[in-house]
């Protein structure tokens, strides 16, 4: 048990020191360990929503935006 500690410690400082590690069996690749930051980054989870974007904008309550009060004009697409 203890080597198998010993033998995962040393996958995980891989993982972190030079990227996904591939795991084996038969010589045939089963698995990759993945740095935690590269897993969210392929799920997508590292972005913001497109509601958290819009929120993120320019405070717009400070510009003077005055609108007419005159009616629209009408149309005649006929």
């Amino acid at each position: 048990m203890q080597e198998a500690k010993q033998q995962f410690s040393e996958l995980i400082r891989a993982v972190r020191a030079d990227g996904p590690q591939f795991v084996t069996k038969h010589g045939e690749e089963v698995a990759v360990v993945l740095d935690i930051a590269e897993y969210r980054r392929l799920l997508g989870e590292d972005q913001m929503s497109f509601k958290d974007f819009l929120l993120t904008g320019p405070d717009l309550s400070m510009l003077e935006i005055e609108r007419s009060d005159v009616p629209a004009r009408q149309v005649d697409f006929e």
